[in-house]
């Protein structure tokens, strides 16, 4: 026996879900299911894919089994299983699973929110909401040995050997052990280990044991639990039977003695294989909650959903869910894909991030290929035909269907847009093939409005002469909408649209004219190209010294300074040269490993009509150099740009105001 203490982290975890966290404990029955479920899934690969487990039988089962005298439930499946260093890993260890960025995303008040187990896939320990013991038991497929977990969630749990388990096969109560049939890590399985050594009573699985504590004894009434099961996991594609002992009544309802009671609960059929007109709208929002667990995804209805069956050439059935939410790790690099990858019904993989573009990472669903052999490796995926065919015929019925969602449903296709614009951007810039479907896909905001635009809606409102498509990129919307570079272009009544996602710039700079009109950012020298002649302020004499003086001032700060066509009521303005990169850009290009960019130096622009311009052609001395200091100084400000001294730029304004 060897006794283990649990990770802080997972500590903090526990007493938050066993004292204060959720309101809707049913949760973890689902949790539990769906775990044993992805353990069956690992083992049905390794059958096909692996010699040594090819001879191990498997008649996929999943049961939930009630003790009313003992108080227990337990789940048990006869899936892939653990071993000591797995359930060690898997249970007790923060490596595996995804508990520290779940406690980083928890409100300090710590609100009582089921959505949180699913969101962040840390389900097994929600087991700990019903239970006052856990006993983990399980074997590894292809070993002999089995071995116990066992913890109260208060600290530590212990580890040893468990002589004659096994899980399917048993009659209830036949061992106390159990399992998360694959945890967040078994599910994740590690599929090594040699089969060899293995009896033919060496079943593999694994049971969850939970000794229910004063709120868990409901569970105990077969029905509650059947309610939960075909609530959360009708949908599992192995079968989920419910076992229990049950009082026997004779004619006059006298009690006689009791009865085993062993009955499947679920449908246990593959959603996606079903023909369209026999599922319900219900059937596919049940689908996807169970399916989606430990995906990022929160526990709600999906957005819209797309079914597909193919047939010719290539047959293959996909089911894909759009998210209502965008997924908790949506931009991070080790992102968890959403699809699961299986081959005539036998799960294949559910961490492949090649079944679709990385673009289209926030989809979740399954991709069912006939066609595809059953052992196949992630390496014949990447340079498979069917694959690829798969693949590219996917990504394409789904921007049809958006595409149709954006004509025929406004108010859901803008919904979609606040949560995933900005991936469909990073398609603009990394899928040339869908380039131009994405570009009618994308929004935008604008100065025409607060609301969301296309592109060709910006055509549409264009001038007839006007032949640039005019934006501004570099910071938050509300700043942007402030800048004084938009002076001119409202006075002119010219749209620019507002581009506030920091790949923005590095997205549009990668696109072509669009319908005939160039891309111009507003903060970029030469846009003001094109602009009405009239509109630009006069220049006179005194601008001409102002900006002699200016540039005489500033020298090396600025590459140069000159009179603006842009502004109206803003003294000035700074904008940049040629291809030099923004202000947020270079902050993004630092942020990738671009630590040598070089020394950024704006163009500075004055407005020869503004007051504190005429002033600066007048003024000598400190006075001068106080003003030209200041307008390039508050111009960057306006830009997101930081002062290089903030000591000396509140000074020359204090000077300034006395």
């Amino acid at each position: 026996m060897a006794k283990h203490q649990f990770k802080t982290e997972v500590s903090r975890l526990l007493d938050l879900i066993i004292h204060s966290l959720y309101s809707n404990k049913e949760i973890f029955l689902r949790e539990l299911v769906s775990n044993s479920s992805d353990a069956i899934d690992k083992l049905s690969y390794l059958r096909v894919s692996e010699e040594a487990y090819k001879a191990l039988a498997l008649e996929p089962r999943i049961e939930v089994r009630l003790d009313a005298v003992a108080k227990t439930l337990s789940i048990v499946d006869n899936g892939v299983g653990m071993d000591a260093k797995e359930l060690e890993e898997n249970l007790g260890t923060i490596a595996r699973s995804g508990t520290r960025r779940f406690l980083e995303a928890l409100p300090s008040e710590a609100k009582k929110d089921s959505n949180l187990i699913g969101q962040f896939g840390v389900g097994f320990y929600s087991a700990f909401m019903v239970a006052d013991r856990v006993v983990v038991t399980s074997r590894r497929a292809g070993k002999p040995d089995a071995f116990r977990w066992t913890s109260d969630g208060k600290g530590d749990y212990v580890i040893e050997a468990a002589e004659g388990f096994t899980a399917i096969g048993a009659a209830p109560g036949a061992s106390e052990g159990a399992s998360e049939g694959a945890a967040e890590g078994a599910a994740g399985g590690a599929a090594g280990g040699a089969a060899g050594g293995a009896g033919p009573t060496a079943i593999p699985g694994t049971e969850v044991l939970l000794h229910l504590n004063a709120e868990g004894l409901e569970l105990l009434s077969r029905y509650r639990v059947q309610e939960i099961l075909k609530k959360y996991s009708n949908h599992v594609a192995y079968p989920i039977r419910l076992v229990s002992q049950e009082k026997e009544y004779d004619e006059e309802y006298k009690e006689k003695g009791t009865k085993r009671v062993d009955e499947q609960v679920n449908s246990a059929s593959a959603l996606w294989r079903r023909s369209k007109s026999e599922i319900k709208d219900e059937d596919y929002k049940e689908f996807y909650k169970g399916f989606s667990e430990g995906m990022g995804t929160m526990d709600e209805d999906p957005l819209f959903w797309i079914h597909t069956k193919a047939e010719g050439t290539v047959e293959y059935t996909t089911l894909f869910f759009i998210p209502k939410k965008a997924p908790f790790d949506l931009y991070r690099a080790d992102y968890k894909s959403g699809v699961k990858l299986y081959v005539r019904r036998v799960f294949i993989t559910d961490d492949e991030k090649e079944l679709l573009p990385v673009w289209l990472r926030f989809v979740r669903g399954v991709i069912d290929s006939e066609d595809l052999p059953l052992n196949v490796s992630r390496e014949i995926l990447q340079q498979n035909r069917v694959m690829a065919m798969i693949r590219q015929s996917s990504v394409k019925k789904i921007l049809s269907e958006l595409a149709e969602l954006a004509t025929g449903d406004t108010a859901k296709y803008e919904e979609f847009i606040g949560q995933f614009n900005r991936p469909l951007k990073e398609g603009l810039y990394s899928d040339y093939q869908n380039r131009e479907a994405l570009l009618a896909l994308v929004r935008f905001k604008s100065t025409f409005g607060a609301g969301w635009t296309s592109l060709a809606d910006y055509k549409a409102r264009a001038k007839d002469d006007q032949k640039a498509l005019y934006y501004i990129a570099g910071g938050e919307d509300e700043r942007l909408r402030k800048s004084p570079l938009l002076d001119i272009y409202r006075k002119q009544g010219l749209e620019v649209l507002i581009c506030p996602d920091e790949i923005d710039e590095i997205v549009i700079q990668s696109l072509q004219p669009f319908q005939g009109l160039e891309w111009k950012a507003v903060n970029r020298s030469g846009s003001e190209e094109g602009l009405a002649k009239d509109d630009g302020a006069p220049a006179g004499e005194d601008a001409s010294k102002a900006v002699d003086a200016a540039r005489a001032i500033l020298g090396e700060a600025v590459k140069d300074v000159r009179l603006s066509k842009r502004l109206a009521d803003s003294p000035s303005c700074v904008v940049l040269d040629g291809d030099d990169p923004s202000l947020r850009l270079r902050e993004l290009l630092k942020g990738m490993g671009g630590a040598d960019l070089p020394e950024l130096k704006p163009i500075l622009e004055l407005n020869g009509a503004h007051a504190l311009v005429k002033r600066l052609a007048a003024a000598q001395g400190e006075e001068a150099e106080d003003l030209a200091r200041v307008l390039l100084d508050q111009a960057l400000l306006v830009e997101g740009a930081p002062l290089a001294d903030p000591v000396d730029f509140a000074m020359r304004l204090n000077r300034l105001l006395k």
